[in-house]
């Protein structure tokens, strides 16, 4: 089903894949009669020469992208646009689209989240944008069905930023990574290793692109195959997929952490773009005819089966027969994974859920931007037609990923199908893949063609003692099981009599209702700041010497950015920096908050001239012992805030604010085994917090232990390899060494001058 390669391998002619072995490249040149290094053969790679068409450094080992275009949602845009408007924003310098479908219920929070979207307007006409109002499009859909095309590369600022179906490179990022671009930045990184993912066969009857999707992550994620790679498909196979089917498994490529991902295209695309009014985008896309590849995955398509991916992650994938055949035992297995996952904060069984031999779920939904596309929900429907979903517990929604396909549903009878069943159909919206919407009961276990299934990712709040799982399926078999009226059903030969449906895009929708100002700006807009939106607050730069506190200690072997600061509905807040601050932390160690404010105190006295002491008396003893070893470290030279310890941290999210809600609370650094995104990483780096690296079983410190890393300024400045920093135990200094990795120029100088605010202030 899915073969891993150990090391590279060439691609010849698009259909023929050479493991590299020190002969190959004789059996390469035997072959096609061409003598190539392979060098020149990693050009061969679609992703090489995209990059190298938006690469402005003129070294296509160190690059500095230019993309074409930005898309932001609700809740991101504010804060990116706060932060290039404090740099001197005057105007955006390419297509910025702003969405509005994550908080566009407008449920918490009084006025604010309205607010936020008559911001985002009153910004699009000021400086040029476009908007899209809420429930319009969810922004991935948006963004493929007018922004995408061949060749092109779009940055966003949401870790699901995936076209590479459609011949575009997207990229999702913390949101400094788009104030870089709004200020005609560049976004800069290695080039890229590219990994081919090689297609053969066709899918069977009853399986879905949510299907190869969670088997390609099962295989890849644990052992990091694809970790900041680019994904690049290739191979016979993709001619046998739709449009539709392509995007579904592309935009779940981010499940892998990878950096990006790009598709071969081909006639069925360009048949896409003509659909939706834009054929002259399109652009085919082949690797060359010599191509190597840094690693190879063979993705047979004809032998995939339909998938569940079990609480609490897409990689914890089972074939559905597998987990109906072996109920107690994989059920058994998840809770003792998700109880790593959930600190044992709460009390999570699943064994409740088996009735009659069977498990019983009681909540599906199809939607968002990997499962609200029109043939998903069209197969659904077909399944569905004639059936109902019962007057039990099981509920079904289902969410169209935008205008366009809810009207083309309507036309085509499906919509009504659905309703008739019991299904209840919604508009275009994000929430019930981040936690704002259809949160199931107390200990409830729901089915999603969504992109994720993390803790609190469905609404639950462990501090409340509440959970409920989520897991992950293809809206084929969400819709058998609701045929079954809860019954995890797979897909697969399920009789159905499945329609050929051929979409047709109504352009009006959009044109009679987003705001396109088709990049005219108005200076004499102005823009419009509701109460809860907030400046940044003042960043200090980087001291000669720090002393930090450890104020959170965590040792799950992953951290997401949602357990750093948590989604749903407390992102309604995102506006407001020192109020979403509150919650960071908040589902992981409550206490962090609290801690990381006091720590901060002294901080705040050393910006005002004051003496930190004052306000934190257990310093004296801290700096009597530093001062024993270090007499020159004092008032003047020596910062003060809060680190925390996480092994992995910064899986999922791309939101800046899992960050800069550390930043506004007195964060300086944050020390980890490694970092689970370059995403994360960057974020860390753009808010001015040092992206420290601690051996994996070395960690000289607990939570509440102050930290002392002299002259620190100075080893940035010099780019040393080593930082040497000090734990303050027992009346004396324990030495231990944490390196940075990597830093660009324009990196270290972000973390010197305290964040990308003061890098950029004029």
């Amino acid at each position: 089903m899915i073969k891993l390669y150990d090391g590279g391998a060439y691609l010849l002619n698009g259909n023929e894949i050479l493991a590299d072995t020190p002969e190959v490249l004789q059996e390469v040149k035997a072959k096609t009669g061409k003598d190539i290094t392979k060098e020149e053969a990693q050009k061969g790679t679609i992703a090489y020469g995209i990059l190298e068409a938006h690469n402005t450094s003129g070294n296509m080992e160190k690059l500095k992208i230019k993309f074409d275009q930005l898309c932001s949602h609700d809740i991101t845009f504010v804060g990116i646009i706060q932060t290039a408007r404090a740099s001197g924003l005057e105007k955006f310098p390419i297509p910025y689209v702003l969405t509005n479908c994550h908080n566009s219920l407008c449920a918490v929070g009084g006025t604010i989240n309205e607010d936020d979207h008559m911001f985002g307007l009153s910004a699009a006409k000021k400086y040029g944008g476009i908007y899209v109002p809420p429930h319009q499009a969810v922004i991935h859909q948006y963004a493929r069905e007018m922004m995408a095309g061949g060749g092109r590369m779009i940055l966003g600022s949401d870790s699901h930023t995936r076209y590479g179906a459609l011949g575009t490179m997207a990229m999702g990022e913390g949101g400094p990574e788009l104030v870089k671009q709004i200020l005609s930045q560049t976004y800069d990184i290695n080039m890229p290793q590219v990994v081919g993912i090689y297609m053969t066969g066709a899918p069977k009857r009853g399986v879905g692109p949510q299907d190869v999707a969670l088997a390609i992550i099962g295989a890849v994620f644990a052992n990091g195959y694809v970790k900041n790679k680019v994904m690049e498909f290739v191979g016979p196979g993709i001619s046998n997929l739709s449009a539709d089917f392509r995007i579904g498994i592309d935009v779940m490529t981010t499940e892998t952490t990878c950096l990006s991902s790009i598709w071969r295209t081909d006639s069925e695309i360009e048949e896409y773009y003509e659909i939706h009014g834009r054929k002259e985008v399109h652009k085919e896309l082949n690797p060359a005819d010599i191509t190597y590849y840094d690693g190879m995955v063979e993705v047979d398509l004809s032998a995939i089966k339909p998938m569940i991916a079990m609480p609490f992650h897409p990689s914890n994938v089972y074939t559905i027969d597998e987990v109906n055949a072996n109920l107690k035992d994989i059920l058994h297995e998840v809770e003792k994974k998700a109880m790593v996952s959930l600190d044992g904060a709460v009390e999570y069984s699943l064994q409740d859920k088996i009735r009659n031999g069977k498990l019983y779920v009681e909540q599906g939904i199809i939607g968002g931007c990997s499962g609200g596309g029109f043939e998903n929900i069209c197969e659904a429907a077909d399944i569905l037609k004639g059936k109902y979903i019962g007057a039990d517990e099981f509920t079904l929604s289902v969410y169209p990923s935008s205008t366009p396909i809810y009207m083309e549903l309507i036309r085509n009878g499906c919509m009504a199908t659905l309703m008739e069943t019991g299904a209840i159909v919604k508009t275009a919206f994000c929430g019930p893949c981040f936690g704002a919407g259809d949160t199931p009961s107390n200990n409830a276990f729901s089915i999603r063609h969504n992109t994720r299934n993390f803790p609190n990712r469905e609404g639950s709040k462990l501090q409340n003692g509440q959970i409920s799982s989520v897991a992950l399926m293809d809206a084929r078999s969400i819709a058998a099981t609701a045929a079954n009226q809860g019954y995890l059903t797979s897909a697969e030969g399920y009789e159905a009599d499945y329609g050929k449906y051929k979409y047709h895009f109504d352009s009006k929708i959009y044109a009679n209702r987003v705001f396109d100002s088709k990049g005219v700006a108005d200076e004499n807009v102005e823009v419009k700041l509701g109460p809860n939106i907030k400046d940044w607050p003042e960043m200090a730069a980087l001291p000669e010497n720090l002393v930090l506190q450890v104020v959170a200690e965590i040792h799950d072997p992953v951290t997401t950015t949602d357990e750093l600061i948590p989604s749903g509905e407390t992102s309604s807040y995102r506006s407001n920096p020192l109020g979403l601050a509150e919650f960071a932390l908040s589902r992981k160690d409550p206490q962090y908050v609290g801690r990381a404010k006091e720590i901060a105190k002294a901080q705040k006295a050393v910006m005002e001239g004051k003496c930190p002491m004052t306000v934190k008396p257990e310093l004296k003893e801290v700096m009597k012992v530093i001062n024993e070893k270090f007499p020159q470290a004092g008032m003047g030279n020596v910062g003060f805030g809060s680190t925390i310890f996480a092994v992995k941290p910064g899986d999922g999210s791309a939101r800046e604010q899992a960050a800069s809600c550390q930043k506004v609370l007195g964060g300086w650094a944050n020390i980890a085994n490694e970092y689970a995104t370059k995403r994360y990483r960057s974020n860390l780096i753009n808010w001015g917090m040092l992206p420290l690296v601690i051996k994996e079983g070395e960690l000289p410190f607990k939570n509440l232990d102050y930290l002392f890393f002299p002259e620190i300024r100075k080893a940035v400045e010099e780019k040393d390899e080593i930082i040497k920093a000090y734990a303050v135990k027992d009346n004396q200094l324990a030495e231990f060494e944490l390196t940075m990795g990597e830093l660009t120029a324009e990196e270290r100088e972000i973390i010197l001058k305290g964040c990308l605010i003061n890098y950029n202030r004029v």
